[in-house]
């Protein structure tokens, strides 16, 4: 069985990577298992200057996910650079770093940095809030996605990845506006907006009132718009969104993805990239699958 996979010019051992967010730059994971066996790492987002994120509490359990609002803390490039990128470099894995900015300048400064560092790609987090537009998401419209991704193009030599946020219309043509712009591939779902109360305080859960859904709950919503954005665009997708077994890899890649992330899983059980790597493995040997590219978009619509 060959679980090798080339994603926008990223040569990666397996299609399993861990979303933004949810695995840090590694270190506390690496304590429960080698991180070469995943296909890839990609990191906590990570901005131009550091950032301190919202105010606590930032974080609350939901039926089947979990809401949250950590406002992108992260120590900034510099220190990634200095500090966390060589504990990364220990390990036989590909590193794409997540980028984060409130304007297209510091998009722009960043990846700039982002581009003389010895990694192997860059996905571009489109959820952040454009300071100068009123603070609406970069991934709200087909016009600010094909505007932020080619000043970046023009910057980054290295594989340009996309993340778009669920918060839109239409989600295949904001996609298209990532192709359009330049980049190698798209990666979606990111969170989807929502709230808790508590009902005997009467007050969100959450200091920021709303935060991004995620775990099990959005994975149909997931597929849907990976399945969509397939037929959309030529580009390769990385799909997540409620992840957490080689089942649902598999459905993901059935969709249209490429390749896929676990996010939230990570925090239901610290070895569910790795289960999720065999899972696709058990997968293949059960159905006499070859090369795990085989099952990309073969999903056969009723």
């Amino acid at each position: 069985m060959n679980t090798k996979i080339n994603f926008a010019g990223i040569e990666m051992k397996n299609p399993v990577t861990v979303a933004s967010g949810t695995f840090g730059y590694g270190r506390e994971y690496s304590e429960f298992f080698n991180l070469s066996l995943l296909g890839a790492v990609i990191t906590k987002g990570t901005s131009l200057k550091p950032k301190s994120g919202n105010k606590p509490p930032r974080i609350c359990e939901t039926a089947s996910g979990m809401l949250n609002s950590i406002g992108l803390q992260n120590p900034g490039v510099e220190y990634f650079a200095n500090n966390d990128l060589p504990f990364l470099k220990k390990f036989d894995t590909k590193i794409i770093v997540n980028a984060c900015g409130s304007s297209i300048d510091e998009y722009v400064d960043l990846c700039r940095i982002l581009n003389t560092l010895d990694i192997d790609g860059v996905e571009l987090n489109l959820s952040c809030p454009n300071v100068k537009e009123g603070c609406m998401a970069f991934g709200n419209t087909y016009e600010g996605v094909k505007k932020v991704t080619s000043a970046v193009r023009k910057v980054l030599d290295k594989p340009l990845i996309v993340k778009l946020t669920p918060n839109v219309t239409d989600i295949a043509s904001i996609a298209k506006g990532v192709e359009d712009g330049g980049a190698d591939a798209v990666s979606l779902i990111n969170t989807l907006l929502g709230m808790k109360i508590d009902i005997y305080k009467r007050k969100p859960m959450l200091a920021n009132n709303t935060g991004g859904l995620s775990g099990p709950a959005i994975k149909p919503v997931a597929v849907r718009m990976i399945y969509q954005v397939s037929k959309a665009v030529n580009i390769p997708i990385l799909g997540m969104g409620g992840i957490i077994s080689g089942e649902d890899a598999i459905e993901f890649m059935l969709a249209g993805a490429s390749a896929i992330s676990i996010g939230a899983g990570n925090f239901i059980n610290p070895y569910t990239s790795i289960k999720t790597i065999e899972g696709i493995q058990e997968y293949m040997k059960k159905c006499g699958i070859e090369n795990v590219s085989d099952i990309v978009g073969k999903v056969e619509m009723n």
